[in-house]
């Protein structure tokens, strides 16, 4: 079993490995950081959410401000964080207590944060950042990278997309987020599960499950209205985009059915709207082909699904322990957590509060 490590221990350890070195940090992360911020900054006094990039590429206020605080637990939370109360600010703590109960429990924790659109295409918002030779810009998402490694210390799964998102951001098969939505894309839906599906599937549980057969139809040119497009002025809005969208399903009585979510299942994909978009239709843009679709066709069962459309960092908890609350047999045949969320969370969200996962027995 891995070693456990506390806080300061780890802080300690990689400060003496030179890990929390801000020296350290490269020259154009600085300078991305910096055009980051000012570009908040600007968009927040003019009291607009959207900020308009190079080629129509479209982001979120709240978002470019996250990538440009760097570091942002520890003593750095409440300086760069917006909790509503000072001793929510640090999302270290809550998420080591949320594994710390889910192993108790026999459940794994598994961490996916979405990556920042900022952080995979950055020409599009700093155009001092030069992809290199191979397509492929730095990363400049160097705070985050250390907090992964400080989780991981803990015993934490996380999996990390960058890699694979700056490896494929160019591919013809379609764009890893949307450009005129805050959310990731399709393609970065089906990418996404393949790499958690392989996760579970090597787990010892996984062959007992029952399986069933679903097929996939592909959608290549899905058009969207992206909510950053709709919160531009309708005079200012650039021709609305189409994505790669792939729906999954079983044969209905009208042809062709979305897989529903099943509370019975032995996985639960908890999180914000990345959880949500193209799964849940209307103002979530598609339905059937989100996260949760995604995974059923890769792993052959539905998972449990519980998304929030707001902040997937304490509500989507709190609605966890609810559904626990209500149903005492809730969690008896959980075997793993996905919590996927974006990584504005750690920043942009009310707060990290910790919250008990089962019902304390008096």
């Amino acid at each position: 079993m891995m070693k456990k490590f506390t806080w300061p221990s780890v802080v300690i350890a990689l400060v003496v490995l030179g890990v929390c070195s801000k020296a350290e940090e490269p020259e154009p992360a600085k300078v991305f950081r910096a055009k980051c911020a000012k570009l908040a900054r600007a968009a927040e006094k003019e009291k607009s959410i959207v900020i308009v990039g190079a080629d129509d590429w479209l982001f979120l206020t709240r978002e470019v401000r996250h990538v440009s605080v760097g570091k942002f637990w520890g003593e750095r939370a409440v300086e760069v964080g917006r909790a509503a109360r000072p001793d929510r600010a640090d999302p270290l703590p809550a998420i080591l207590d949320f594994h710390e109960q889910l192993e108790k429990l026999g459940i794994e924790l598994i961490i996916v944060p979405v990556p920042a659109k900022e952080f995979v295409y950055p020409e599009t918002i700093c155009d001092a950042v030069k992809p290199g030779e191979n397509g492929l810009p730095p990363r400049m998402d160097v705070a985050h990278q250390e907090f992964y490694e400080i989780l991981r210390g803990n015993g934490i799964q996380v999996i990390d997309m960058m890699p694979e998102f700056l490896a494929k951001r160019l591919d013809e098969e379609g764009a890893m987020y949307c450009r005129q939505d805050t959310h990731w894309s399709g393609r970065a839906c089906v990418l996404t599960a393949r790499r958690i599906a392989k996760e579970l599937k090597a787990r010892p549980w996984y062959e007992k499950v029952e399986k069933k057969e679903l097929s996939s139809r592909e959608e290549h040119d899905a058009m969207i209205k992206g909510d950053l497009w709709q919160a531009l002025p309708e005079g200012g809005r650039p021709p609305r985009e189409s994505i790669y969208l792939r729906f999954v399903g079983k044969p209905g009585s009208d042809g062709y059915e979305p897989v529903e979510p099943d509370r019975g299942s032995p996985v639960i994909l908890l999180g914000d709207s990345h959880a949500l978009v193209f799964h849940g239709g209307r103002d979530m843009l598609a339905k059937g082909a989100g996260l949760a679709d995604q995974l059923a066709f890769e792993l052959g069962f539905a998972v449990d699904l519980i998304g929030v459309r707001g902040s997937g960092a304490t509500p989507a908890r709190v609605n966890l322990y609810r559904r626990g609350r209500a149903d005492a047999t809730y969690l008896s045949k959980k075997k793993a957590i996905v919590w996927c969320f974006s990584v504005r969370e750690f920043t942009e969200s009310l707060g990290w509060s910790k919250v008990p996962v089962k019902k304390s027995k008096k």
